[in-house]
């Protein structure tokens, strides 16, 4: 259980939970101008657009946000599993109250942003999210394909 750490639960409901985007390029910071079109905009979301600038460095970059947010609920949601930036993260894979998702989309995170705010424990939510948004994804030929099948009966 992650929250073993605490003596009191009333610590782990007192963490304020916090979102950082992180990908290659300007995806991080695209997608969260999407995010906020659709919900709005908020302060626990923030982007980092990693390699963009020449003297960009990764491994103090990523330190740098392990110690803005330590005493947060923090999660991370990069761009690609493997990738250099999800690898850099998942060096604090062990920290307290700390979650890595890799796969940023749109629907992930409108979903996950709907549901932040309640109580509940986070990793459901996060694996909530996941689950929808994977659902959601398909090839829209095959799909618009077979509803049409299903009329013809």
């Amino acid at each position: 259980m992650r929250f073993a750490l605490y003596n009191d639960i009333s610590e782990v409901n007192s963490l304020e939970r916090k979102v950082v985007l992180a990908s290659h390029g300007k995806f991080a910071s695209g997608i969260l101008s999407s995010l906020e079109l659709i919900c709005g905009t908020s302060d626990q979301v923030e982007a980092i657009d990693c390699y963009i600038e020449e003297d960009f460095d990764l491994v103090e970059t990523v330190r740098n946000i392990m110690e803005v947010y330590s005493k947060d609920e923090l999660i991370v949601i990069t761009d690609l599993f493997g990738g250099s930036v999800n690898n850099e993260f998942l060096q604090y894979i062990e920290q307290p109250n700390f979650y890595l998702v890799a796969g940023l989309n749109l629907l992930f995170l409108i979903e996950l942003m709907t549901k932040i705010e309640s109580h509940g424990d986070i990793s459901a939510i996060i694996i909530e999210s996941l689950d929808n948004a994977k659902k959601s994804m398909q090839l829209c030929n095959e799909s618009y394909h077979k509803d049409l099948e299903e009329e013809d009966f």
